[in-house]
């Protein structure tokens, strides 16, 4: 039952507390104490949860949950987060609307984030999947402007558009395999169960990738990220990019790895469709990225790009590119997170969300673009920040694979890429802190609020977490079974 609480609870606070606390800063506190909250359940699930099954609508349909090795990865980067993020929204929320809208729903989407990393067969999987789409989509639109209502349903459609492709594969499996599909490291499908039949489950093994992908922002499917995280408040784009994207990946994951198993597409169009797509989208994002003006929208373009870094990572189908996948994921989710709040910050205290006018900015938030700079050089790659860790592991798992011109390719890619990332995240950190002549930024900078510790001491803390992954990420992962 520790499973069903750790879903449950967050989504019933998410409900009750508005109603329960009334007075605002009782009900902050509240909100706050929920979070915490939901972690100790995160962390007793992660101690002595048991699996449990909620329901069995047919003989081979089972709606089940259980906590392994990569549920309980993907569970400490989103509690991490989502608490780091919780608390700046303590801060950052002052100037914002409907707090207890969005505080409910961010709770709520805890809860269903959870069930993503719990589901222990894939209709488990695609239910979870949906339901944390419709419960992040009001964090997107909580604005309810013309453009985040536009950029919410552009998010919705994306999404559950990818999630029916996916759907697709998920019927192939349980057609094939003809059973409930309990996840396994290495997968279930037998190549006799589908004798004859190869060319249509890869092609719905692809369309699962794809669809699956959409949320992780894969091209050609990655248009609602430069949508929707800009217009999104900064604590609900740093969660959205830094761990509910990544939703789209788990699932991929348990598809590929889980599920059909490496060894069905190794060496198929599939492999090849899906590691070519990952380059072309890492390429695309970093060039977007280093051209855009909006901060916020850069760094949307830049999660784009590092995602897929992820996904790349996924397409070796060999355990050290799951590795680097997965250390990539957790050094994303918290350098990415610090990126959006710092860039919040910006917003929060000068105004100011475009990147000519940043300049002279370090003089009047300096622990914000501190942990911007930290963060920034955490996903160029630079030691002993969490990127250097996870861009190695996947450069050495590129090479290791060796097999097409493309393995070869790959760690070329993620040097360019690398060089276009410094080009578009240390230009602001130079901006901040050397801006020359004296700009628009440096006199909104003398004119405007001071930096808050409420929203600065979440950045640092974030920023801290990268760097115990960039030193300890191979013994976290040793210790989870994947290394």
């Amino acid at each position: 039952m520790l499973l069903l609480a750790c879903i449950l609870f967050p989504v019933l606070a998410g409900c009750a507390l508005p109603r329960l606390f009334p007075q605002k800063k009782a009900r902050r506190a509240a909100f706050g104490a929920g979070m915490v909250l939901s972690d100790g359940l995160c962390l007793a699930c992660a101690l002595w949860g048991k699996s449990v099954t909620l329901a069995r609508p047919t003989d081979t349909m089972v709606i089940a949950f259980s906590l392994d090795s990569l549920g309980k990865v993907f569970l400490l980067a989103g509690a991490v987060l989502y608490t780091a993020a919780c608390f700046y929204a303590l801060g950052y929320m002052d100037h914002e609307e409907r707090e207890e809208t969005f505080f409910s729903f961010y709770l709520v989407s805890f809860g269903a984030l959870a069930a993503v990393g719990m589901a222990s067969n894939l209709i488990t999987l695609y239910l979870c999947f949906e339901a944390l789409t419709l419960t992040s989509m009001p964090l997107v639109l909580h604005e309810r402007s013309r453009e985040a209502v536009a950029a919410g349903v552009k998010y919705l459609f994306y999404s559950v558009a990818g999630a029916l492709a996916g759907l697709l594969s998920v019927f192939f499996v349980y057609y094939y395999s003809g059973g409930e599909g309990q996840f396994v490291l290495g997968g279930f499908m037998k190549s006799e169960m589908l004798a004859g039949h190869e060319g249509i489950f890869l092609a719905a093994v692809l369309a699962g990738i794809l669809g699956f992908g959409t949320k992780a922002g894969l091209y050609p499917m990655h248009g609602w990220l430069p949508s929707a995280h800009p217009i999104a408040p900064a604590p609900a784009s740093a969660v959205l990019s830094g761990i509910i994207a990544k939703a789209g990946v788990i699932a991929v994951i348990r598809l590929v790895y889980y599920a059909v198993g490496p060894e069905m597409i190794r060496g198929t169009y599939v492999e090849t469709t899906w590691r070519c797509l990952a380059i072309l989208t890492i390429l695309m994002g970093s060039t977007m990225a280093f051209y855009e003006k909006n901060l916020k929208k850069r760094l949307a373009y830049s999660t784009v790009s590092q995602i897929s870094y992820i996904m790349l990572g996924l397409s070796f189908l060999s355990p050290a590119g799951l590795a680097g996948g997965l250390l990539h994921l957790m050094g994303h989710a918290v350098s990415k997170g610090a990126l959006f709040l710092a860039a919040g910050s910006c917003i929060f205290s000068l105004g100011i969300r475009a990147v000519p006018d940043m300049s002279g900015i370090g003089k009047k938030l300096p622990a914000t673009m501190a942990g911007f700079t930290l963060a920034s050089l955490s996903l160029v790659g630079i030691p002993p920040m969490s990127g250097f860790l996870s861009k190695w592991q996947l450069a050495g798992a590129a090479i290791g694979s060796g097999r097409t011109p493309w393995d070869i390719l790959s760690p070329v890619v993620l040097l360019i890429s690398a060089l276009l990332t410094a080009g578009y995240l240390l230009t602001v950190v130079t901006e901040a802190f050397f801006p020359g002549n004296a700009g628009a930024g440096e006199e909104n900078a003398a004119a405007k609020g001071q930096e808050r510790p409420i929203m600065a001491i979440p950045i640092a803390f974030l920023c801290l977490c990268s760097l115990l992954v960039g030193l300890f990420g191979q013994r976290i992962l040793s210790y989870f079974g994947f290394m």
